[in-house]
């Protein structure tokens, strides 16, 4: 593995444990203040801040001119944020979070096969083929052990 792909990994791996993380905290700060909904405000909130810093620290506002030259399309994967952190943040605590993230992970892999298979998005190809097939199979069948367990 050269040292590029497992630096990548490693984030990418860091953003999988961050996931359940703010499931979690958010699931916690909507019961302690009696609404998902202002929750999923508060770390919209908090997100939009650490966002706007790091644009500035790395290359300024500029690349917010060629927001409105973009397809429209692509700005609805804000609308899929804001789904995922009500949807997690309200159903959690009624289905716990290992159940919520366990279909969380599965709508996330079908939907990445799908988006590599077809390259959809721009995405590279990468064609599902029966060992690609198998490890999703594999990565299933230990989310369910998981969730015996």
């Amino acid at each position: 593995m050269s040292p590029e792909t497992f630096r990548y990994a490693a984030i990418m791996l860091l953003a999988g444990v961050g996931i359940p993380l703010m499931a979690a905290l958010n699931t916690q700060l909507g019961k302690g203040i009696g609404s998902p909904a202002a929750a999923a405000t508060v770390l919209f909130t908090v997100a939009l801040i650490a966002s706007a810093t790091a644009m500035m620290l790395t290359s300024g506002p500029q690349p917010l001119r060629l927001v409105p030259s973009q397809p429209i399309f692509l700005l609805f994967a804000g609308l899929g944020v804001v789904f995922y952190v009500l949807s997690v943040t309200w159903i959690a605590p009624r289905f716990g979070i290992g159940n919520a993230i366990f279909c969380v992970l599965l709508g996330q892999m079908i939907a990445a096969t799908a988006i590599d298979h077809f390259g959809l998005f721009g995405a590279v190809v990468k064609p599902l083929g029966m060992l690609r097939a198998s490890g999703i199979g594999f990565m299933i069948l230990g989310i369910l052990l998981i969730q015996k367990a």
